[in-house]
């Protein structure tokens, strides 16, 4: 896999927990905890695609 493919790929995984975040948060019975991971994982999805666009651009 080419590395744009797969920062292309992280970057659909990080819009999909952005749109499970929203609708959990949209429903009465929110599990605090499960909405603190996601966005964990979420934040490390993005720090992973912002280390292989530098490391890409400088190569």
């Amino acid at each position: 896999m080419s590395l744009e493919a797969h920062i292309r790929e992280l970057e659909a995984k990080h819009q999909q927990l952005e749109d499970q975040i929203a609708d959990m948060m949209n429903h009465p019975s929110v599990d605090d905890l499960e909405i603190k991971k996601l966005k964990l994982e979420k934040l490390h999805i993005k720090e992973e695609i912002e280390r292989l666009r530098k490391q890409n651009n400088a190569a």
